[in-house]
């Protein structure tokens, strides 16, 4: 089994969750997050005033799949997430060891 975390622009959410749910993939974990990669930010103004912004809103999407399904779900992750331009994000892969499902002791794939 592989984890795959992807680090997406907010606004990318809806897209990259509707392009997983067409190929068979429910569950996920989201959490709203902040950083920065390369793009180190931007400068706002507020009240006359500048200043810098270096940790930068992103959505963190995590799933665990099946190993079988990594090239399909990491394409179709990029593709729906991507815009062309600096601070598209991030995807990370590791191995999973096992999951288990609670309710009914369910292991490995069966538990996804």
């Amino acid at each position: 089994m592989k984890k795959i975390e992807a680090i997406i622009q907010p606004h990318k959410l809806e897209d990259v969750k509707e392009a997983l749910k067409s190929i068979g993939v429910d569950g996920m974990t989201i959490t709203e997050v902040r950083g920065h990669g390369r793009q180190k930010g931007h400068k706002e103004v507020y009240r006359g005033m500048e200043y810098q912004v270096d940790l930068l809103p992103k959505v963190k999407v995590e799933l665990v799949i099946a190993d079988a399904r990594q090239d399909e779900v990491l394409r179709t992750l990029t593709t729906a997430a991507r815009t062309g331009k600096i601070g598209d994000g991030k995807i990370f892969v590791y191995n999973v060891a096992d999951a288990i499902r609670i309710r009914n002791d369910d292991r490995g794939d069966a538990a996804l």
